[in-house]
């Protein structure tokens, strides 16, 4: 029977993927013990437990950016948390570690190359981060959600997705979904949301043109997330919401996607053969640009940058491409073409590579 440790957390992009390699796993070896290590601050604090995980925790230890008090406080704290993480893996035996990225990861890639404990790690942006540049060292079984993505022994497996998206039937779902979302099954749809957080510029851009969008016969389904700071525009057929639970289902019905070009959100939409307008965070590293490369390369999707995405973009560009119903067919099979559904299966493949 195996042990695995899943190493990672603190957003979405670093949880979901997680959460998907550990239920194939459990999918496929009814028999093993999963384990997964986090932070109390993070995100996994609430959705391990609830996908019904143990949850080992660590204390959030970010690297230092600058000479200061906390970069003087790092060495000593970062040799204490891979010592606990060593221990960890002596206690609980574990076979292998697995990681994801984020404040959990580099101590526990650092605590199995120690402990000479084997090691697989998952990147999911096309930019990869500090931690798993350092696991990378330390293994060839190196994932990527991207192709071309510049990290050490990289395999391309793509995103491991959640179920309800990695086995969705847009077609089937599509009047279910339609009822169910209150949207006419008449008019094709325009999604837009910005993620949890939610998308200043998107929502202000769209929620100013709504009637222009609306008059091309599409109707919008827009989740502002965030802080919900924009009310309703009372504009026919279009929908604004502050969240949506059922994702699954607003992909269902998606003619076109609005949207941040988080490495989730481009894997899925990417995956299902959704044809997409980009518009990359613009603050952080850059890495929602490099997300969204390759299915705007092949021809799936559209780049905008943020500061370019105005109501006299919306009017040239967004409305052409509303109307184009020819292009937006091919920018579908060319999304779906560049986009993976078997993600987590193939992450697991790779894990298993090595034994």
């Amino acid at each position: 029977m195996t042990t695995y440790l899943l190493a990672g957390g603190g957003t979405a992009g670093h949880v979901n993927p997680l959460l998907a390699v550990a239920d194939r796993l459990r999918d496929r070896e009814p028999d093993a013990t999963v384990l997964v290590l986090g932070t109390r601050e993070g995100l996994e604090s609430r959705l391990v437990p609830e996908r019904g995980y143990e949850l080992l925790t660590i204390p959030k230890l970010p690297f230092p950016r600058r000479p200061n008090a906390a970069a003087v406080r790092f060495p000593a704290q970062w040799r204490r948390t891979v010592a606990s993480v060593r221990a960890m893996l002596r206690d609980r035996r574990i076979d292998i570690v697995v990681g994801f990225g984020g404040y959990a990861a580099a101590p526990a890639y650092s605590a199995a190359k120690r402990s000479g404990v084997p090691l697989a790690l998952h990147e999911a942006n096309a930019k990869p981060g500090m931690a798993n540049k350092l696991g990378a060292r330390y293994t060839e079984r190196v994932g990527v959600a991207f192709e071309g993505t510049p990290i050490r022994h990289a395999h391309f497996v793509g995103m491991p997705l959640r179920r309800e998206i990695e086995t969705l039937d847009r077609s089937a779902m599509r009047a279910s979904a339609i009822e169910a979302l209150g949207l006419d099954p008449d008019r094709p749809v325009l999604l837009a949301t910005g993620g949890s957080l939610g998308a200043r510029s998107i929502n202000h851009t769209l929620i100013a043109s709504a009637q222009q969008l609306t008059s091309t016969g599409f109707q919008v389904f827009h989740v502002q997330g965030g802080r919900q700071e924009f009310t309703d525009p009372h504009v026919a057929h279009y929908h604004l919401v502050d969240y949506c639970d059922r994702m699954d289902l607003a992909l269902s019905v998606a003619d076109l996607a609005v949207a941040r070009a988080g490495a989730a959100t481009v894997s899925e939409q990417s995956a299902l053969g959704i044809p997409a307008v980009y518009v990359p965070y613009p603050v952080g590293n850059g890495e929602q640009r490099y997300n969204a490369a390759g299915v705007v390369a092949a021809g799936g999707g559209v780049l905008v940058d943020d500061s370019a995405f105005d109501s006299a973009w919306v009017q040239q560009n967004l409305l052409p491409l509303m109307a184009d119903r020819q292009r937006r067919e091919a920018m579908a099979l060319a999304a779906a073409q560049v986009g993976v559904l078997d993600g987590a299966d193939r992450m697991v493949d790779l894990i298993h590579s090595g034994t």
